[in-house]
């Protein structure tokens, strides 16, 4: 994938930062955005630990090539200054929209305000899933959909996940991942014309580093490591039936059985499915 470009939203941390070094391990040319630059920024004790400092450590091991831009999706002004310095390069291949505020701040005044009914929710969350996160996604994929229509090639990816079509603990979660998942099959429909794939990917139980630190509440027996779905990703990209995928949704494990491709640790990870939600 030397001759490959993509841009990866929110990737200081958790699934962006693993889709971000997963695509410089198969050599491209990333761009991110992030808010969190520096370890002390983040309150963490390693820079390595979910920071830009920290991706640009272990990408400076990586084939491929690591573009920075700090970045805080809430200001619109912000995520239109990326989209127009990745546009003055004239390539853009792989968009992935994957910025999530929506899993700060669960536990207010030591209360887990996460599983209350629809009726207590603060605010703000609906603010950062709707107002943040799926307007970045919208924003980014208007500003530079034109450079893959014009070079009639490219791959807007949506992280997803089955809230969109389960109750998965939190309303305002559940109505985020549907849009997400419909803004991925609208934007498949204008694009299609132009051979442009667009779709929403789930992933499994990722290892992030929040849910390592809380390890002790998960069954990761059939978890994923965060670069995972970043190979699955680059396999989706080299798909010649790429454009039949083009306005679905796709679980990554599922995809990855298709394109034969293991996880950093030779697992293969067992692809949820309807059923595993349904039952729950």
């Amino acid at each position: 994938m030397k001759d490959v470009v993509a841009l990866v939203t929110g990737a200081s941390r958790g699934v962006g930062r693993g889709i971000a070094l997963a695509l410089l391990a198969e050599g491209a040319t990333v761009h991110v955005t992030g808010r969190t630059r520096s370890e002390a920024q983040a309150g963490l004790e390693g820079a390595s630990r979910g920071s830009l400092e920290g991706l640009e450590q272990e990408a400076a091991a990586l084939p491929g090539r690591l573009v920075v831009h700090p970045c805080d999706h809430s200001d619109d002004a912000e995520t239109a200054r990326v989209a127009e310095t990745v546009k003055a390069g004239n390539r853009l291949d792989i968009l992935v929209n994957n910025a999530w505020p929506g899993y700060e701040n669960m536990v207010e005044d030591g209360d887990f305000t996460w599983p209350r009914p629809f009726w207590e929710q603060p605010v703000w969350r609906w603010e950062a899933m709707m107002g943040t996160a799926l307007r970045a996604a919208f924003l980014t994929s208007r500003a530079l959909a034109p450079v893959m229509v014009s070079a009639r090639r490219g791959l807007i990816v949506n992280i997803s996940f089955w809230a969109a079509q389960f109750y998965d603990g939190n309303a305002i979660y559940g109505m985020a991942k549907a849009a997400a998942d419909k803004m991925a099959a609208d934007f498949a429909h204008d694009l299609r014309p132009h051979d442009v794939a667009a779709v929403a990917l789930y992933p499994g139980l990722v290892r992030t580093e929040a849910v390592m630190q809380n390890a002790g509440y998960f069954d990761l027996s059939n978890s994923e490591s965060p670069r995972f779905i970043g190979h699955v990703i680059a396999g989706l990209w080299r798909d010649p039936a790429l454009m039949s995928k083009s306005g679905q949704v796709l679980v990554a494990a599922e995809l990855a059985r298709q394109y034969d491709i293991a996880d950093v640790n030779g697992y293969r990870p067992v692809p949820l499915t309807a059923a595993d939600f349904a039952k729950g």
